[in-house]
């Protein structure tokens, strides 16, 4: 008789994990950075491992967990949608939709999956792509489960996020076009999710 091995395969984190049944809401999310992580990781799409994408070129660290929302995917209503708010034409950035999570508790591995709670995000262009950044509280935090809207969030730990994603992917001698086009709140913020999980729907059919 032939054993089942299914329990023994992974699930793919980008395309075996689903978004959530609450999502917008409330979201699962793939965690590929932690605070303390000096080296950038990202999944790699193929294999659906993670991989060393880049060191930090600075001293900047991300002052968050960040990782992405499986089952969504930034593309063309994702960049209408940005065309939208900023007036410009541009594309999506082809990635899963990134998503910071604000957190008190001390988690210092990556590759791990959390719920979290989105409340607002930044609409940030890279190169003439949209490359949204989602913030979100972990579920249940001690700390940040009263804050319902990114107006609520410390204003240093916004400037700090902002940063971050305007010069992470700076390096030396030279530089590279990075915008914050508009910073939204919670109902921003599931505008763009529903309509990367839209876009992850219509690619991945």
């Amino acid at each position: 008789m032939e054993k089942n091995h299914n329990h023994l395969v992974q699930a793919h984190p980008w395309h075996g994990i689903p978004a959530g049944d609450q999502a917008p809401n409330i979201v699962n999310t793939f965690i590929e950075l932690v605070p303390l992580d000096t080296v950038k990781y990202e999944i790699d799409k193929l294999t659906g491992h993670l991989k060393v994408d880049r060191p930090h070129k600075y001293s900047s660290l991300c002052p968050t967990l960040y990782g992405f929302i499986p089952r969504t995917y930034c593309g063309p209503k994702v960049a209408e949608l940005a065309a939208e708010k900023c007036g410009r034409l541009i594309e999506g950035d082809k990635d899963p939709l990134d998503i910071c999570v604000l957190t008190e508790a001390t988690i210092t591995r990556s590759n791990i999956i959390v719920s979290a709670r989105p409340i607002g995000g930044l609409r940030m262009i890279d190169t003439e792509e949209v490359d949204d950044k989602i913030i979100a509280v972990l579920q249940d935090d001690p700390v940040y489960k009263g804050c319902a809207d990114l107006t609520e969030m410390p204003d240093g730990l916004l400037e700090r996020l902002k940063h971050y994603f305007l010069t992470y992917k700076q390096f030396p001698g030279g530089s590279r076009q990075v915008e914050i086009m508009d910073v939204y709140g919670v109902n921003g913020a599931y505008q763009v999710i529903n309509k990367a999980i839209e876009d992850y729907r219509e690619n991945f059919k």
